[in-house]
């Protein structure tokens, strides 16, 4: 329990946060190899987790979410340790305080990923993508930068389709767009 206690202090919340659904494997010392994998399999669509824990954020850091145009929120939580990609296997609704899986399954030990921009208009520290994905947008700077006919293949918050004027593909805006 001490232990714990001092990784609450460290990190801000218990770890771990969703101990049947999410593990943090941690890089080497000081880099920024850390990543979450799923320890169950969920459909395309499914809720996957809550964002309970969630709370307002005094200032924008690399570590909260915008959650609308003009507030952002500390995840206090695992999914903070969720790694981008161009081809996501999961989406956060911050309106709706939850995650959920993206449009294919996941499996047991699959790398669980978010399209950052999809809800970051602008970011406070843009990153080269390493996804290596075939549609890889390469610099992530938020969905400010990105074009809209790109944006519009992804799911995106509703502050950032109004923000960035996308609408998706017959007005719908499901599970990456689709």
């Amino acid at each position: 329990m001490v232990e714990q206690m001092q990784t609450r202090e460290a990190v801000g919340w218990e770890q771990p946060s969703h101990p049947t659904l999410i593990q943090v494997e941690h890089g080497k010392e000081g880099s920024f190899g850390t990543r979450a994998t799923s320890l169950a399999s969920r459909p395309a669509g499914a809720l996957f987790c809550d964002l309970s824990a969630a709370r307002k954020a005094s200032k924008r850091t690399y570590a909260t979410v915008q959650a609308s145009e003009t507030s952002d929120i500390d995840l206090n939580s695992d999914v903070v340790y969720f790694n981008h990609s161009c081809n996501p296997s999961m989406v956060i609704d911050p309106a709706k305080m939850e995650v959920r899986v993206g449009d294919k399954p996941i499996q047991k030990g699959d790398e669980l990923t978010l399209f950052y921009p999809s809800f970051e208009w602008s970011m406070s520290q843009p990153f080269d993508c390493t996804c290596s994905e075939k549609d890889c947008i390469g610099l992530i700077q938020g969905a400010k930068s990105i074009e809209p006919n790109v944006l519009q293949r992804y799911w995106l918050t509703d502050h950032v389709k109004k923000l960035s004027g996308v609408v998706n593909v017959n007005g719908s805006n499901g599970i990456n767009g689709h």
